[in-house]
């Protein structure tokens, strides 16, 4: 029976210049966790003394972000951890566990934004609109100035995206804070505020709801966002010398990088080596940085269950 066990690890390259990258960014998230973190504090005690519950909810929906600014650094320093006998991927995989620890805590704070929304619309509070409009506009300067920093890393890697979502978030809804700060200015309506604040709240869930599905999708080792399992399943078959692929497993190591284990039957074990770096370069392009292929010969692959002891 012929057959062939090879595994190749195509992920040390991709590790490295990946890692470079991201190091690069170190100097621009500490810094805009530093910008932020100070406009939180600012945003915080403007609206409690203002009795301003918009901005309290947008220095909390804030605060959050600079959390999640302050996950991509520690994303840094763990993708540096190196691998162990007793953690052998090393600690990418807690970047996963950490994003869902955040959305649990977005969710606690969502609920205590709304019942304090709840008690607002029964006892509104006065309001200075223009303070609350200068003090949201300048919120719009600086996640606009996060945005701008994080928009080129934003291409390369799936965390900093995140980061750059949720700063342009923010900086919408600081817009809508401005709004609210501005009808109340003339109007004297103060109950758009807790209205502002409600809609903050929505803006928030939407968002901590994918971080949910998504993070415990990952730690039950379900298919990462952004990967198409037909496609990888044709990446794997592209060859004219592969007759048949199965067995094929993907999961995620990290929110950054994903891996793969498939079983691939070849015609010829002579093309094994020019079999195998076709499938790696388009494995890369699909999305996957670490791949385990064990390739056979018709007639000598196992089927089924049987597979789990081959």
């Amino acid at each position: 029976m012929a057959h062939s066990h090879e595994h190749h690890h195509d992920h040390h390259g991709h590790h490295h210049g990946h890692a470079g990258k991201l190091t690069s960014l170190n100097g621009i998230f500490v810094f805009s966790i530093v910008l932020n973190l100070l406009y939180v504090i600012v945003e915080a005690l403007v609206g409690f003394f203002q009795n301003s519950l918009s901005l309290l909810s947008d220095a909390g929906h804030n605060l959050s972000d600079v959390f999640s600014l302050l996950l991509v650094l520690i994303a840094f320093k763990l993708a540096k951890v190196h691998a162990s006998k007793q953690y052998t991927y090393g600690y990418k995989k807690s970047s996963v566990l950490i994003s869902l620890v955040n959305a649990i805590l977005l969710l606690v704070a969502i609920g205590g934004i709304l019942i304090e929304s709840y008690h607002k619309f029964y006892e509104p509070a006065e309001i200075n609109g223009a303070v609350v409009s200068w003090t949201a506009g300048i919120g719009i300067l600086i996640n606009g100035l996060t945005v701008v920093l994080l928009m080129k890393g934003q291409k390369n890697d799936m965390n900093v995206r995140g980061a750059f979502l949720h700063m342009v978030a923010d900086t919408l809804v600081s817009v809508g804070v401005v709004i609210s700060g501005i009808i109340i200015s003339f109007t004297g309506w103060y109950v758009i505020d807790p209205i502002v604040s409600i809609i903050i709240a929505i803006v928030i869930l939407i968002s901590t709801w994918e971080l949910l599905t998504g993070s415990l999708r990952l730690l039950v080792d379900g298919i990462p966002e952004g990967v198409d399992w037909e496609k990888v399943e044709g990446v794997l078959k592209s060859h004219p010398h592969v007759k048949e692929v199965h067995h094929i497993h993907i999961w995620a190591i990290s929110t950054t990088d994903n891996a793969l284990t498939a079983h691939i039957v070849i015609e010829d074990l002579n093309e094994l080596e020019a079999i195998k770096e076709h499938i790696k370069h388009h494995l890369t392009e699909a999305n996957i940085s670490h791949s385990t292929l064990e390739f056979e010969t018709p007639g000598g692959h196992c089927h089924d269950h049987e597979c789990d002891t081959c």
